[in-house]
Parts: structure tokens; C-alpha cells; sequence
């Protein structure tokens, strides 16, 4: 379904295609994955998060040292799973912008 033109001081804006007609773009003339590296990145850290605190839980019902073992190593694992994620996502959006680059001074 098309939808008229949005203007601005007389100037037309395009219209943005959604998720769904960019997925069935089958010439990928559009990218998708530089619209979902924010979701992408949340969903890692969630799995990290949720991973963490499994191990936490594991390591208590061994034993208390285990557990707090377990809390200290789980922290440190999640800050450096945080950052590895950062670095992959950031990389990612480095590499999207740069094709975005190439396009467009292509013409």
C-alpha cells in the first residue's frame, strides 16, 4: 500500500521501505542488517546475561565457594562478553557504512 509523499518546507521526502519489503528485496539492492544491529546486539547480551546468571545458579547449588567463584567469573565473562559483542556489532556498522560510502559516490 503506497502513501503520499510527506513534504517539508515544499521539499518531498522518500518514503522508507519497511522491514518486510526489504526482505523480499531479491535483487539486495537494500541492506537489512544495518536497521537490525541494535536488536542483533541486545538479543547477544541478553543470551550472555541469561548464560551468566545459569552459571551463578550452577555454581551455588554445588557449593557456596563454588558460587561465589562462580558470581566473580561470571562478571568478568559478561564485561568481556559486553565488549566483544561492541566490537563485532561496531565493526559490523563500520563495514555497512562503508559500502553505504562506495554506493553512493558510484552514483
Amino acid at each position: 500500500m503506497a502513501t503520499a509523499p510527506t513534504y517539508i518546507e515544499g521539499e518531498a521526502l522518500p518514503r522508507e521501505n519497511g522491514l518486510i519489503e526489504n526482505l523480499m528485496d531479491l535483487s539486495f539492492q537494500r541492506m537489512v542488517t544495518p536497521r537490525i544491529l541494535k536488536l542483533l546486539y541486545s538479543v547477544h547480551l541478553l543470551i550472555g546475561f541469561v548464560a551468566a546468571v545459569w552459571f551463578v545458579f550452577s555454581g551455588f547449588q554445588t557449593s557456596t565457594s563454588n558460587g561465589l567463584l562462580a558470581l566473580i567469573a561470571g562478571f568478568a565473562a559478561m564485561l568481556l562478553w559486553t565488549v566483544y559483542c561492541r566490537v563485532v556489532v561496531e565493526l559490523l556498522a563500520v563495514v555497512f557504512r562503508a559500502a553505504q560510502v562506495i554506493t553512493n559516490s558510484q552514483g
